[in-house]
């Protein structure tokens, strides 16, 4: 092996444990061992925001429910209503069974999402959706609790911008305790069956 092609090899095992260290960091308090199964989740955190009825709604309120929690905002493009409609299909996969799954949108964007504007969004997703909202400051605070990043674009001449962020949608437990996360990519019955996995083996 040539020094160049050492150089690289080399090179590519530091990204490799660099990846890895960051993706413990984001989703684990790891000490050592298998994060499946000892590793303490390090998503997840009080929260008092309002929901898209104008009611004050408290993280605590919430125990003894699966919690779907995903951030995003009323004028994203495609992301945000995709994740939405693969919660909506999942809990409809779900059925009446199930009624202890319930979906959050917390938005990014609490300047433009006012609660009328987050009532009439959410009413194009599965009802049982509440969207929430509140100060900047409590927004960020949830945000950086779920390990989730956003960022206001660029204003341009009409006033408009695109809010940056994260597409995660976080499966909580009822303890309020991190159990998964899916993607966009995500199938609903994927989604529901990790949901209905995590259900039994409680």
């Amino acid at each position: 092996m040539t020094f160049s092609r050492v150089m690289i090899f080399i090179a590519a095992m530091v990204i490799a444990v660099a990846i890895g260290l960051t993706v413990r960091t984001l989703f684990f308090n790891y000490d050592g061992n298998d994060p499946r199964t000892i590793g303490v989740a390090a998503i997840g955190g009080p929260f008092e925001l309002v929901n898209h009825k104008g009611e004050t709604v408290r993280d605590s309120e919430l125990r003894g429910k699966y919690l779907l929690v995903m951030f995003g905002f009323t004028n994203c493009p495609d992301i945000c209503p995709t994740g939405l409609q693969l919660i909506s299909e999942a809990k409809e996969l779900l059925g009446p069974k199930v009624p202890n799954v319930q979906p959050l949108m917390i938005t990014v964007d609490p300047k433009r999402d006012t609660i009328e504007v987050l009532a009439d969004y959410v009413s194009n997703f599965h009802p049982s959706v509440i969207g929430l909202t509140g100060t900047i400051e409590k927004i960020k605070a949830v945000a950086s609790a779920y390990k989730a990043y956003f960022a206001k674009g660029e204003i341009d001449k009409h006033g408009n911008y695109f809010m940056d962020h994260s597409p995660f949608i976080y499966l909580m437990g009822p303890n309020g305790q991190y159990l998964d996360h899916f993607t966009p990519n995500t199938l609903p019955k994927v989604i529901a069956a990790r949901i209905k996995s995590a259900i039994a083996e409680k």
